[in-house]
């Protein structure tokens, strides 16, 4: 019998409503760092300094009292880590700690929409996975996401446990036994099979690792879906036996999460190198195209280099085509405000339910800083006025 516990994660907001409610908003991100002297003095300044700022930028003082609210060290976590928070109307709509190092430098800003650009380094290309500890008596289904601390869901299948165990001898009834042993076993693994799917079909998992007792391994790989056993790849330790090393299983399962980064990144990057020198490529490079695709919302994935484009400004407009270049005169919508290139086309993404993905400097075909893949092909059968 599957039993579901700790649910307390709440699901993941959709960032794109956000976009969709009035500012002004203050996005705050910052090192929220504890454990070393300099670290716990940061954290003591950091009230007042952040006051001042915001005071200086004419934030109202409800929404500068919710943000002092919401910086509070992250007290129990290993460091390094950083703290990104939203507000609006006097509330934090977004309040994440995020593992790791500061992916950019410290922002403290009021303005008319949120800027979603520092979450979206730290978070990187965040996905589900599903780590399954299990034994021949049931096991235990993990849900976790590549950039966020701790387990989102577990779930525990209690599975049957009389003549669990094989007993050794001989003689006709012996052999009964065992082989009622081993329906158990199968039995059980069938279960904790059935539960692993429902959570990787339900999560969009990427990734499933597979742990625990060896016999109970197999005959649960045995029995997954063949979407599960797409993604399925097997720890070779006994993690649910007393004296295991978790400290094992986490390092490989950091390693095997770097991994599937490393693939999504290259898979994207390949699909850019076989459009080139296509009659109708399926992608645009440059800040130019790229909003112009925006614009119809013909991007699947927006691509971006991570530090790209800081120093450029673009219109953000509060309705479609939600932005426009700097020198362009809108045909719809009005203008919100100019603001700093990297915000406003993660706007632009999110509005228009685009993927976003940051690669390295140097990552996309000549140099260019942007690029993106389109859900159809450019050609003179694409309105470009």
């Amino acid at each position: 019998m599957a039993e579901q516990v700790n649910t307390t994660h709440a699901a993941n907001k959709k960032y794109a409503e956000l976009y969709k409610k009035p500012g002004p908003w203050i996005t705050v991100y910052v090192d929220a760092s504890t454990g070393t002297v300099d670290t716990l003095r940061a954290g003591d300044v950091l009230p007042d300094r952040l006051r001042e700022s915001l005071e200086k930028q004419g934030a109202a003082k409800a929404d500068i009292q919710a943000v002092i609210d919401a910086v509070s060290p992250a007290t129990g976590m290993p460091s390094p880590v950083s703290r990104y928070v939203l507000v609006r109307d006097g509330e934090a709509e977004v309040n994440e700690v995020l593992p790791g190092a500061m992916s950019g430098p410290e922002v403290v800003e009021s303005g008319p929409i949120p800027d979603l650009v520092p979450l979206l380094k730290a978070r990187g290309e965040d996905f589900p996975y599903v780590v399954a500890e299990v034994g021949r008596d049931g096991g235990e289904v993990h849900l976790q996401y590549a950039r966020r601390n701790g387990v989102a869901e577990t779930t525990t299948v209690e599975g049957d446990r009389e003549n669990l165990t094989k007993i050794p001898g001989g003689g006709w009834s012996q052999g009964r036994y065992q082989h009622r042993t081993e329906e158990i076993w199968r039995k059980n693994a069938d279960e904790i099979a059935a539960e692993i799917d429902r959570v990787v079909q339900a999560s969009k998992a990427r990734l499933l690792i597979i742990a625990g007792d060896i016999r109970a391994r197999e005959l649960v790989v045995e029995q997954l879906s063949e979407a599960s056993r797409a993604i399925e790849s097997t720890f070779e330790s006994h993690t649910r036996t007393g004296g295991a090393d978790k400290d094992a299983l986490r390092t490989e399962i950091a390693a095997r999460v770097a991994h599937v980064w490393t693939e999504q990144r290259k898979a994207i990057l390949n699909r850019l190198a076989n459009q080139t020198g296509q009659a109708h490529p399926e992608w645009t490079v440059g800040l130019g195209e790229c909003i112009r695709a925006l614009q119809q919302a013909q991007v699947g994935t927006l691509i971006m280099n991570d530090n790209a484009l800081a120093d450029h400004h673009v219109n953000a407009l509060n309705t479609e085509p939600w932005i426009a270049t700097a020198g362009e005169q809108p045909v719809n919508g009005e203008l919100l405000a100019k603001i700093p290139a990297p915000a406003a086309l993660v706007r632009a993404a999110a509005l228009t339910d685009a993927r976003v993905a940051m690669v390295p400097e140097g990552a996309l075909p000549g140099g260019k800083s942007i690029a993106a893949l389109l859900r159809w092909p450019t050609g003179p059968d694409v309105p470009r006025g």
